[in-house]
C-alpha cells in the first residue's frame, strides 16, 4: 500500500515519530507541497495525508487510485469534501485533541492583557524599577479577572474548557451557540455558564472569545457591527478561524479605540501578506497559529491520525467527514 504525506512538517518537525504509520505500508513524506506539485507526488498513492494542502475537486479527479484521506487537523477545509464523496474517497479528521492547549492560548491572550507581565519585565531589565522611588510601579492598568464577563461564541469542546478555566477565575461565562437546549440538558459544562443571545453577549462581555468553525453562517460574524455593540473596554480574543472576523473592521475599530485590545492567533490568511491591517493596529497581539502546536498536543493528533487509518483499514472507519 502506497501512502504519502503531503505536508508533514508542521504537525512533526522532527520530534514526534512515523513509524506507527510506517507500519502500514510505504510511506513518502513531504515536508511541504505547493499547489502545483501536489499531483505528481500524489499520483499512485492510496493513501493521502495532509494538513493544508488542498485537494480540491480537479487534484482528486486526477488520482483515481486514492481510497482514503487522513487529515492532520480538525478544520476539513483543505479538501473538497463533495468532490471526495463522489468519487467514493473516505476522509477523516482529528476532532478535540487540541483542547488543552488552544485554552491556554485563549488564557495566555487574555493574562498578558490583564497584567502586561513581559512588558512590565521589560520596563524592569531598563533598570526603571531601580530607578523607582516606590517599592513597585506599574505602567499599565492592571486587571482583575474575578467578576469579569466572559463571552464565549460557540460551545463545543474548546468552548466548554475556557468556560471552566474562566469560571475558575471567577468569572461570569455567556455562552451564545445555536443549541443552548442540547447543551444545556446534557450538562456539557461542569462551569455555570448563561446560554444568551449574541447581541447580549457582545454587549455585556468583556472579553469575547471565538470557538466556532469557519462555515457560510459563521464568516464575518465579528464585523463593524458586532463591533460596535461591544464595550470600548473590552477585548476580543480569536484562536478559531481568520475568517470569523472581518480584519479591516477589527483593525478600525482598535485604531478608533472602540476595543480595548484584541488577541488573535489566526488570519484569514496564512501566512499573512504583509498589507494585512491587522498586522499594522494598535493593541493587537498576533500569533503565529501555534495554539495548537504544544507537543502534547500534536503526539495525540498523530496518535489519531494512526488510529482513524487502522479503522478505515479494518472496515469501520471513525471520524469521517466525507
Amino acid at each position: 500500500m502506497n501512502m504519502v504525506i503531503l505536508d508533514g512538517h508542521a504537525l512533526n518537525p522532527g520530534d514526534l515519530n512515523w513509524e506507527p504509520l510506517r507500519a502500514f505500508g510505504a510511506l513518502t513524506i513531504y515536508d511541504r507541497t505547493p499547489a502545483e506539485w501536489v499531483v505528481e507526488r500524489a499520483r499512485g498513492a492510496e493513501i493521502l495525508f495532509t494538513n493544508k494542502t488542498v485537494l480540491g475537486d480537479d487534484v482528486l479527479a486526477a488520482l483515481p487510485g486514492l481510497r482514503y484521506v487522513g487529515l492532520f487537523s480538525t478544520g476539513t477545509n483543505a479538501v473538497d469534501l463533495h468532490a471526495a464523496r463522489r468519487r467514493g474517497v473516505t476522509v477523516t479528521n482529528v476532532p478535540a485533541y487540541s483542547t488543552p492547549s488552544v485554552t491556554q492560548m485563549v488564557f495566555a491572550h487574555l493574562l498578558d492583557f490583564a497584567m502586561h507581565a513581559r512588558e512590565h519585565s521589560d520596563g524592569v531589565r531598563a533598570g526603571r524599577w531601580a530607578a523607582s522611588r516606590d517599592f513597585c510601579y506599574w505602567e499599565h492598568p492592571l486587571t482583575e479577572l474575578a467578576g469579569r464577563t466572559m463571552g464565549i461564541v460557540g460551545f463545543g469542546q474548546i468552548g466548554q474548557s475556557v468556560a471552566r478555566v474562566a469560571a475558575a477565575f471567577g468569572m461570569r461565562v455567556l455562552v451564545f451557540t445555536r443549541t443552548p437546549a442540547r447543551h444545556a440538558a446534557a450538562g456539557d459544562s461542569r462551569a455555570a455558564v448563561e446560554f444568551v443571545s449574541l447581541d447580549e453577549l457582545l454587549t455585556s462581555s468583556d472579553v469575547v472569545t471565538l470557538h466556532v468553525p469557519l462555515t457560510d453562517e459563521t464568516a464575518g460574524i465579528i464585523s463593524r457591527e458586532s463591533l460596535r455593540k461591544m464595550k470600548p473596554t473590552a477585548y476580543l480574543i480569536n484562536t478559531g478561524r481568520g475568517g470569523l472576523v472581518v480584519e479591516a473592521d477589527l483593525a478600525a475599530a482598535l485604531e478608533a479605540g472602540q476595543l480595548a485590545g484584541a488577541g488573535v492567533d489566526v488570519l484569514s490568511s496564512e501566512p499573512p501578506s504583509p498589507d494585512n491591517p491587522l498586522l499594522h493596529a494598535r493593541n493587537i497581539t498576533i500569533t503565529p497559529h501555534i495554539a495548537w502546536a504544544t507537543a502534547a498536543a500534536r503526539a495525540r493528533l498523530l496518535n489519531v491520525v494512526v488510529d482513524n487509518l487502522r479503522a478505515f483499514l479494518e472496515g469501520k472507519p471513525v471520524n469521517v467527514v466525507s
